[in-house]
């Protein structure tokens, strides 16, 4: 019987660099289809924002991506909980979460008994963006970007500002996960927070 290691090299690792090398050699072909349909003056392409140094700017709203769905630009803790499911390694959650929730323990970062942990917004980001900065219009840090919808996922090609939403954590959240959930006070004391 093969260990775990070796199974994972011949099963996995071995086919998976054979189509990493097929995809960088096809990966030539597709940005030369790109760079040509760049020199038309009316199309844009955008960079992978890997490695590089890259602003978008949006505004904070949800969206409606099919008739009679809508998302509200905000999450809350109260919709986490709804979905807890402890046999489920993505709706998990941790006891202490789960009994700050009950207290309603938010200290100053939760508001009307609840608290934000994401928000979404029309910054067009791509591959590469996530953990960058989400910045307001003072220069003041309110979140870090994640992630990006479904429906927006095709941004790289075609931005559609009506449905393309960059999801972000909300800097309250992580201030509030810092403070009561990890007991790091001391680390948001030396914070300059505005309010």
């Amino acid at each position: 019987m093969k260990t775990c290691s070796a199974a994972y090299a011949d099963k996995v690792s071995i086919p998976y660099k054979s189509l990493m090398n097929e995809i960088d050699l096809l990966q030539r072909t597709y940005m030369k289809g790109q760079m040509e349909m760049a020199s038309d003056e009316k199309r844009k392409i955008y960079p992978d924002a890997n490695l590089t140094l890259r602003l978008t700017y949006g505004k904070v709203e949800g969206y409606e991506p099919r008739d009679g769905i809508v998302y509200k630009y905000y999450s809350t803790l109260t919709g986490v909980i709804e979905k807890y499911d402890s046999t489920n390694y993505d709706f998990n959650a941790p006891a202490k979460l789960l009994d700050l929730y009950r207290k309603k323990d938010f200290g100053e970062y939760g508001s009307n008994g609840n608290i934000t942990p994401c928000f979404l917004a029309s910054n067009h980001t791509t591959g590469g963006n996530s953990g960058s900065p989400v910045l307001n219009a003072y220069g003041q840090l309110i979140g870090t970007n994640f992630d990006r919808v479904w429906e927006g996922t095709m941004s790289d090609i075609m931005f559609d500002p009506e449905r393309c939403r960059n999801i972000s954590l909300d800097i309250r959240y992580t201030l509030f996960i810092i403070d009561k959930f990890a007991g790091a006070r001391w680390l948001v004391d030396e914070m300059n927070i505005v309010k």
